[in-house]
């Protein structure tokens, strides 16, 4: 299509907002400003060494560590940074919390505050940078709670305490070969590819669709040592291909970069697996609830997918913290039903003589 016939983001923006003639207008300008906190992160990455963002934020021998534990790169900073100065000035939000801050971010007192909550995960898969995989940011857009609205006042952890239910918004970068922005608004997905000449976001994937069946999966094989019952039978079913119970061959996919693992999901199907194991008793997923797990759970949802935590749907959990951590599992419907399906069947009893063991590839 030529590009005369596309519809850029704010075009499509104000589609959206035709469809609800009470909307003033500060909706579409804040997803604008996550838009353009994107571009400015794309530019970012595609410098990589050449504009001296590569590497750990204190130097190789020992970065700094966010609130997760995790060693941040210059370029998790950089990003964190971008979308807060981008964000903060605009009016239409009350807050921000970030995977790379301990607390929320307050409105400077200098700007005007808004009705919206803005979560960001600024750079996913940020451990793949140094080697030139793609990564992506990953965001969710909240309402205020009315008396934050009402009052200005600060906000509180647990003013983000709301299930993905409660989204308004949610959507990816991806910086890859093509900067692509992929959004929901509730009203379906929806993919933009960054026009570099013309510094927009183009209308390139309208009304996103996960086919219900696939033969791909995505998951972590070195820590199947560890994996729950119903997520081993279920790799070992597919692993066992045309002789086995599922009677089909599956491919295995791990990118080690959640949105590019969300990308490939949403462009031709599949499931991707980061569930809870035992691998530290301590925490109960690997993934954060209100920056990764819940933004994916609603894009997957409303692109005929499904996401689930094993046990219940993704979008239906209580936050209690925020900084979160549980496992996700989301993709293709039926395989998602399937592994829920596991989860909710009594274990089997297992003989202690290895001659009746079944078998699989993850067996431990």
């Amino acid at each position: 299509m030529p590009l005369s016939k596309r519809s850029t983001l704010t075009q499509f923006l104000i589609e959206e907002r035709r469809r609800f003639p009470d909307a003033r207008g500060d909706f579409n300008a804040l997803l604008l400003d996550v838009a353009l906190a994107c571009k400015a992160i794309a530019r970012a990455v595609a410098f990589g060494e050449l504009g001296g963002v590569l590497g750990n934020q204190n130097g190789d021998s020992g970065g700094s560590v966010n609130v997760q534990g995790e060693t941040q790169k210059k370029l998790d900073v950089l990003s964190n940074d971008l979308f807060t100065r981008l964000n903060e000035w605009g009016g239409h939000l009350a807050g921000m919390a970030s995977e790379e801050m301990d607390l929320p971010y307050q409105i400077p007192g200098k700007h005007p505050r808004g009705k919206y909550l803005l979560v960001f995960d600024p750079l996913d898969g940020s451990s793949n940078i140094d080697v030139n995989v793609s990564v992506g940011s990953i965001f969710s857009v909240l309402r205020a709670p009315e008396d934050v609205v009402k009052s200005g006042r600060d906000v509180t952890e647990a003013d983000f305490f709301q299930p993905g239910t409660e989204q308004v918004a949610a959507g990816y970068a991806l910086y890859g070969p093509t900067t692509m922005l992929v959004l929901t608004v509730g009203n379906g997905v929806n993919g933009f590819t960054l026009e570099p000449n013309l510094g927009e976001f183009m209308l390139t994937h309208p009304k996103m669709q996960i086919p219900a069946d696939t033969q791909e999966f995505a998951i972590n094989a070195s820590n199947s040592r560890f994996w729950e019952a119903p997520i081993k039978r279920y790799v070992d079913e597919c692993m066992a291909g045309k002789t086995g119970a599922r009677g089909k061959d599956f491919n295995m996919r791990w990118i080690a970069s959640m949105v590019a693992e969300a990308h490939r999901i949403l462009m031709r199907g599949g499931v991707f697996m980061y569930p809870k194991d035992t691998k530290d008793p301590t925490k109960p997923g690997r993934l954060r609830l209100l920056y990764e797990a819940n933004p994916v759970g609603l894009i997957m949802e409303q692109a005929g997918g499904r996401a689930s935590t094993g046990r219940q749907p993704m979008l239906t959990v209580q936050p209690t913290s925020l900084h979160q951590r549980i496992g996700l599992i989301f993709g293709s419907k039926n395989e998602v039903e399937r592994i829920e399906r596991y989860h909710a069947e009594p274990a089997k009893v297992q003989d202690d003589n290895p001659l009746f063991h079944e078998r699989g590839l993850f067996r431990v």
